[in-house]
């Protein structure tokens, strides 16, 4: 099954997160995973994927604008239910711990539901998720002033992710396309 990660990353974090997620999910056999920043993503790639994560840094409460522009060239995907029943899932940085990241994720599972995507999100039963995490994907707050972009408990998040959703996809990919 073909993975997409695509994240928009202005400071390095959200694009950690994005490695993370890309890694978790290459541990599923069968996984081939693509990673590209917005700027390098095409939209037109997506058809072509079992399962699609993105993500990015939260702003006040929602995505950031380069994300948004490229979410915003989906229509013919839309128009033509490319994206139907493939599985879908979203990630979020923010700089503060009430910065918006569950606002923001929810922002991002908003067009994936309008492309009829099946939404994957982040259960309770990861130790790191109970404490740290969100149950609509991988949100994480990141101390910008510290020389690690993420912390280890946020990487563990999104390799989870990661790994839930390529084992999602491999369960599921020949069901959906029958």
């Amino acid at each position: 099954m073909r993975i997409y990660v695509v994240y928009d990353s202005e400071g390095g974090h959200t694009k950690a997160l994005a490695e993370a997620i890309a890694e978790g999910a290459g541990r599923v056999e069968g996984a081939e995973v693509f990673i590209d920043h917005v700027h390098d993503a095409d939209v037109r790639d997506l058809a072509n994927m079992d399962a699609i994560i993105w993500g990015g840094p939260g702003h006040f409460g929602t995505i950031s604008a380069d994300l948004k522009t490229w979410i915003d060239k989906l229509g013919y995907l839309w128009a033509n239910g490319k994206l139907i029943n493939k599985i879908g899932a979203v990630f979020c940085t923010t700089a503060t711990v009430h910065g918006g990241v569950e606002a923001a994720m929810l922002n991002l599972i908003t067009p994936m539901l309008h492309q009829g995507m099946i939404i994957a999100g982040l259960p309770g039963n990861i130790p790191e998720n109970a404490l740290y995490g969100s149950y609509y994907g991988v949100g994480v707050t990141c101390d910008v002033d510290s020389k690690d972009p993420i912390s280890e408990d946020g990487l563990q998040l999104g390799r989870a992710l990661g790994a839930r959703v390529a084992g999602i996809a491999k369960e599921t990919t020949g069901l959906r396309k029958a």
